[in-house]
């Protein structure tokens, strides 16, 4: 012991310093008032009957206790490194043996399972202790397969391929990736036909120019990328601040149900707070959670009450950057009626959660930028870039999401954000050709749709090209009410649906529309697209302030968005605000020179002629010219 402790001291200086440490070590157990250290001549011990360790246990496993496994979570020692050379190249050699003797077990216990759920847990303690083990993901993979839970095999093999990449710099290999062909099926091997794109010209007075819309690029290897269905989430069973254990079911309750409604998003992989209640008692350890169960994020959170109030705090953890708090919200309500309660926090939870994970992936995919991003990295890289509106930016978003479709040409989620990308295209009027780039959008989100028939995003987007391009409200209404039956958490449905009830003249439901819109994502990224709808439900109302209040807001939030300016101006037009008007009527022509009121009529989805000739004589008492001078 004095020669791994002491090497650069001599040994009598090892032997005084050894003495020195039993006592210190003696005066920490004595509050224990046991005989917990035995001291002899030429031997020191704990006594047995008197200490239990992690490494005992851990050795002492087998078949039959296959949970002592779980306690190998860290290195052996891992506080006790660089105390002394010859400590540390012992400590190394232990660390091996223990890990080689633990993985023996793991294996042995992994072979001969037939049952999927025995298999899972077999192979995931496997990868506790050698996350490169590719026999454990095969494993895990089939398992998965064989529950018919094919997007968690397909996740499996992202973070087989995300382990080997970071541990050893290598790829899957060739059995791996095969099984990984075989439990996508013959849709990927076939592919898609794809999509011809057409020439995309941005209108710029100051300097035009001739974009090329994205098409797919060739130097990704589909060997080796296989999207991932989404991102991971667990909802963790939610902490009760009470004196009575009375209101238990609440906190239950609602954690349930946000996982019932986090689930309706087709990107998200939701693990239960069932699953996850062992941990609960257990200080909550993230770290463990997440190589249980290869979690992304995890929502925690607690439940107050006190007489009828209620309250509810949130937080989402990423759990691959230290459990770093990237969102959170807190709910204060009354509590008159619980299962209502649970219904609304619920639903705005998972709204909210919504468009704020793909920008933290799409940072986070950013800042990695792996070499050889996977589909579902394209497409979060995407996401972000389509909300800012300008040129550049929003052009690399249409090339991520053609070179995501290229690669994974099977994932309704790459097409129903490539339509929607469409449809802001065409809605700047940065095209050439807007109407074809809106029967674009239609083509793209009724693929996202035939891909996957449950993707409300998909129908809500289909719905919009109905309303805009054909001019065909009652179809678009009945997809819009159909994403909304299929994910009513979804805003994007709301909003988008509260759009074809304006152009219907149905103001009174689409302000209900938008109400609800508002107040499941009152804080949406792409908020400044839909509220241009809030801006033209006043005007159509003729309450021309507070679609001028409500313009001049959305206007703030992105200069660059021209469609919003528009029922604006009209509104400014009524209210004879000609100074204002003059400067917005300036900056919109700027972004669309060449809009005219004899354009708006051709191109408008206003269905009833009384409200189209309202709009555009707001229009024409803001200035803007009735035909194009050339």
């Amino acid at each position: 012991m004095i020669e791994h402790l002491w090497s650069r001291s001599s040994a009598k200086q090892g032997r005084a310093s050894l003495r020195q440490e039993i006592h210190r070590l003696l005066d920490a157990l004595a509050p224990a008032e046991a005989d917990i250290l035995i001291v002899a001549r030429g031997h020191l011990a704990f006594r047995p009957s008197a200490v239990s360790t992690d490494f005992q246990e851990v050795t002492q496993a087998d078949s039959t206790r296959p949970s002592a496994l779980s306690l190998l979570d860290a290195d052996l020692l891992e506080d006790l490194e660089r105390i002394d050379p010859k400590f540390d190249a012992w400590l190394q050699g232990e660390r091996t043996q223990l890990r080689n003797r633990s993985l023996r077990i793991a294996e042995s216990m992994l072979q001969g399972i037939t049952s999927p759920d025995e298999a899972i847990e077999a192979a995931e303690r496997v990868l506790t202790i050698d996350r490169v083990h590719e026999g454990a993901w095969r494993a895990l993979m089939n398992a998965h397969h064989t529950r018919g839970e094919r997007g968690l095999a397909i996740r499996a093999y992202n973070r087989c391929r995300a382990a080997l990449a970071d541990t050893v710099d290598a790829m899957p290999s060739a059995e791996t990736q095969k099984l990984s062909y075989d439990i996508r099926g013959p849709s990927y091997h076939q592919g898609q036909p794809q999509l011809t794109p057409p020439v995309v010209t941005v209108a710029s007075p100051a300097k035009p120019g001739v974009l090329q819309e994205p098409t797919a690029a060739s130097s990704f290897c589909v060997d080796v990328t296989i999207m991932s269905e989404g991102t991971r989430i667990g909802v963790m069973p939610f902490r009760l601040i009470s004196s009575s254990n009375e209101h238990a079911s609440l906190a239950q309750g609602l954690a349930d149900e946000i996982a019932n409604a986090l689930s309706q998003f087709r990107w998200m992989s939701i693990l239960s707070s069932d699953s996850l209640d062992r941990f609960a008692a257990d200080n909550r350890n993230e770290a463990a959670i997440s190589r249980a169960f290869g979690l992304d994020f995890l929502l925690d959170g607690s439940v107050q009450r006190a007489a009828d109030k209620v309250r509810v705090s949130l937080q989402l953890l990423d759990l691959r950057s230290s459990a770093q708090v990237v969102w959170a919200r807190r709910f204060d309500c009354k509590n008159d009626d619980p299962l209502s309660l649970q219904d609304e926090i619920a639903a705005e939870v998972a709204a909210q959660i919504d468009p704020e994970i793909p920008l933290i992936e799409a940072k986070r995919s950013t800042s990695h930028k792996p070499a050889d991003p996977t589909a579902y990295d394209l497409m979060l890289r995407a996401i972000p870039l389509i909300g800012q509106i300008e040129q550049e930016p929003f052009m690399l978003a249409g090339r991520y999401l053609a070179e995501a479709i290229d690669l994974e040409p099977d994932q309704a989620q790459s097409y129903a954000w490539y339509a929607y990308w469409h449809m802001f295209l065409a809605e700047q009027h940065w095209a050439e050709n807007p109407a074809a780039i809106m029967e674009k959008a239609g083509v793209l989100a009724e693929r996202a749709t035939v891909l996957d028939p449950l993707d409300a995003r998909g129908l809500a987007v289909s719905g919009h090209v109905r309303a805009i391009l054909h001019r065909r409200l009652p179809e678009a209404m009945v997809l819009h009410d159909r994403a909304l039956s299929l994910n009513p958490n979804l805003a994007m449905a709301w909003a988008l649906s509260a759009a074809a009830h304006t152009y219907a003249g149905d103001l009174d439901e689409a302000e209900r529309r938008n109400d609800r819109y508002k107040t499941l994502s009152p804080f949406d990224p792409h908020g400044f697209f839909f509220n241009a709808c809030f801006v033209l439900v006043r005007l159509m109302k003729r309450d021309y302030q507070t679609a001028v209040d409500i313009g001049r807001g959305v206007i703030e939030l992105n200069p660059s968005f021209s469609a919003a300016y528009k029922p604006y101006l009209a509104a400014l037009g009524y209210l004879r605000r000609d100074r204002e008007a003059a400067s917005i009527r300036r900056r919109f022509l700027e972004r669309d020179p060449y809009f005219t009121i004899e354009r708006f009529l051709e191109d408008t989805p206003i269905e009833r002629e009384c409200d189209k000739m309202h709009y555009a004589e707001g229009l024409r008492l803001a200035g803007i010219p009735t035909a194009f001078r050339g």
